[in-house]
């Protein structure tokens, strides 16, 4: 009886015998494993980036602006413009479908100076709640709170940038800078939010809204004094506008005369839909990349049963003598299957080592240097589909050659030169 370790030793020599045939079948096999792994990495790491992307705008946020209202439908001309206000907010904020509402006033006319320096940017004339629907990583003192807003505080919050240019080197909180010659005293620095070469953000200035309106009320004709930029909320049900949507356009557009039907007249930014929308493309991407290298590996297989059947028909004389010194049928099988599990096994653990190696170095090199993009990740589930598929093809690869040699007639094999 053959010996397990004999059946290795014999795999091992024949392997050996046909080092170029060996090493191109298993490259073969170890590029279709790489290719799997590296494709679907590389849509896990475009999904990533641009989750990351959008929750740098906030989490769970949908984004209300103001709007023109057509004369008629499908129509750019006559079209009449409308301002969101506070009245607005409240009506919504008073509905059961919101989690949360908060309401912003911004400007970008606006200089603001300190003793060493002077920028402009946006400012924002925002609610204390403002950090619960948008991304407001804090670095240093406080945001503004329901005391500044109550009060109308001259306060301000910079941000990172912002503060920079205004207090290069030196510490702000407690300091005093202008707005448009009216002193403002920091209560604090917003860390850095920026987007690839997008850093907006990192240059506005935080105001409570109450001080906003005063101070810096939207300007035009026939704009009303509660006027504001955006109204922004959060559904109540976690990633659901199905709800808040309806509910949201239906009060805009009873405040401001217009039928709720008319699409045209609402401004708006859904990052809960854009979620949606980028995971459905990512999803159809991943099974894309992941069938074309389930179909690398497959023909990889093919070439490993053509070589295996090449490398019986090759041996036949080799059989015919082993089956006449008593080199039972299940002997031979066993030698011939294992050849073929031992070229996939090797080659698929080989190409999962590369392609991890590789996707290691796009990590090292690469993280937080392309725009919405993140390197390529090691994915469970491929991995799982690259081993399964191995498994497979290490079978299909083995076991019909092996099924040959076994059939093989002894006196027929040792007659074949």
């Amino acid at each position: 009886m053959q010996s397990f370790s004999d059946t290795l030793g014999q795999v091992y020599r024949a392997m050996m015998a046909n080092k170029l045939r060996t090493f191109l079948t298993m490259f073969g096999i170890a590029w279709g494993v790489g290719s799997l792994l590296v494709l679907v990495g590389l849509g896990e790491g475009f999904r990533s980036g641009q989750h990351r992307n959008l929750s740098t705008l906030g989490n769970d946020v949908v984004m209300m602006f103001n709007g023109t209202i057509p004369a008629v439908a499908n129509q750019h001309t006559g079209m009449r413009p409308y301002q969101l206000t506070l009245r607005d907010e409240a009506d919504i904020r008073a509905l059961p479908q919101f989690r949360t509402v908060t309401a912003m006033l911004n400007r970008g006319d606006l200089y603001a100076v300190s003793a060493f320096s002077n920028a402009s940017g946006q400012v924002m004339g925002v609610e204390p709640n403002y950090p619960i629907v948008r991304f407001v990583p804090m670095s240093e003192g406080r945001f503004i709170d329901a005391n500044d807003a109550l009060e109308q505080r001259r306060v301000v919050v910079l941000g990172f940038k912002t503060a920079q240019l205004l207090f290069p080197g030196r510490p702000i909180l407690g300091e005093t800078i202008t707005i448009n010659d009216i002193s403002f005293r920091v209560i604090g620095k917003v860390g850095s939010i920026s987007r690839g070469n997008n850093d907006s953000d990192n240059q506005k200035f935080y105001v409570p809204l109450s001080t906003m309106q005063e101070l810096f009320a939207m300007k035009g004709q026939n704009i009303a004094r509660d006027a504001v930029s955006s109204i922004q909320y959060q559904p109540a049900l976690k990633g659901d506008t199905s709800e808040s949507g309806p509910a949201t356009r239906h009060v805009i557009a009873r405040n401001h005369g217009f039928d709720a039907s008319n699409k045209e007249a609402f401004e708006e930014f859904d990052t809960i839909q854009e979620e949606h929308m980028i995971g459905a493309i990512f999803n159809a991407m991943d099974i894309f990349l992941g069938g074309v290298g389930v179909v690398t590996l497959g023909l990889g297989a093919v070439g490993i049963i053509n070589i295996m059947l090449v490398s019986v028909t090759e041996r036949t004389h080799e059989i015919g003598i082993l089956k006449a010194i008593g080199a039972t049928r299940s002997a031979i099988l066993a030698q011939f299957f294992w050849e073929g599990l031992f070229l996939t096994g090797i080659s698929g653990l080989i190409g999962i080592a590369l392609s991890g190696a590789f996707m290691w170095v796009l990590d090292h090199f690469f993280t937080g240097k392309v725009p919405g993009f993140d390197p390529p990740q090691l994915v469970p589930w491929s991995a799982a589909l690259a081993i399964g598929s191995l498994t497979l093809c290490g079978i299909a690869s083995g076991l019909y050659p092996a099924s040959k040699a076994a059939a093989l007639d002894p006196i027929e094999a040792l007659r074949k030169e």
